[in-house]
């Protein structure tokens, strides 16, 4: 059953919640689809009066900064360990090149790595884990995580539900559209940061060989 299909079948309040949950526990670190719930669901507001798009943008956001905080305080307590646990678990999205990619843009942009890791599916489920990890500074992991969360949850679900009102007709027969179209923009981030997920992996293990001791020879 199509996504949007499925969430006309439940009552308003439990696509609210249903929002806020899959977007909270993939921004804790937790690999979900939580942005084409959110695309479905913004889509569904648009064609449904039952369903408040400012409380459902209101839910996404909340969703986004909570379970980044979580995930925040998670990867602090947790440290290093918690990140090689994570591999082992989800081993395509954890993987030793995706952490030392999502490592190396902490380290080059600090806080604008949270900001700008909203929007892009993989890193998505990266920033409040290693932000702790990593010790960022907790009011500049806020500052970013509260304006990206705005931003990302807010802005998508304004822009999606605005576009539903505007081609309400068009989007009855071809909705499905949408859907495709926020799956290929998440794909194609993902394939983007697995390819510089696998040079960063190359180039450390080139610059750690080189580093090895050369043994001497009597």
């Amino acid at each position: 059953m199509h996504v949007q299909e499925w969430l006309e079948t439940i009552p308003a309040v439990a696509v609210y919640v249903l929002v806020g949950v899959v977007i909270g526990l993939e921004s804790l670190g937790i690999p979900l689809p939580g942005e084409i719930v959110l695309v479905s669901s913004a889509l569904l507001a648009s064609q449904h009066g039952d369903i408040n798009p400012y409380v459902l943008g209101a839910c996404a956001t909340a969703g986004a900064i909570v379970g980044d905080s979580i995930g925040y305080a998670i990867g602090r307590k947790g440290g290093r360990p918690l990140l090689a646990w994570l591999g082992k678990r989800f081993p395509k999205h954890f993987s030793e090149a995706n952490i030392g990619l999502a490592e190396n843009s902490f380290q080059k942009w600090g806080m604008w790595a949270v900001f700008f890791g909203r929007f892009i599916a993989l890193l998505r489920i990266f920033a409040g884990p290693l932000a702790g990890v990593l010790h960022m500074p907790y009011w500049k992991f806020l500052i970013a995580n509260v304006l990206g969360g705005i931003l990302w949850a807010g802005g998508t679900t304004a822009v999606i539900y605005s576009v539903g009102v505007v081609a309400e007709a068009w989007l009855k027969r071809f909705s499905w559209l949408g859907l495709v179209l926020a799956v290929l923009i998440g794909l194609a981030s993902m394939l983007i940061v697995k390819n510089r997920a696998k040079k960063a992996a190359a180039a450390r293990s080139q610059t750690a060989e080189s580093a090895e001791p050369v043994p001497v020879v009597d």
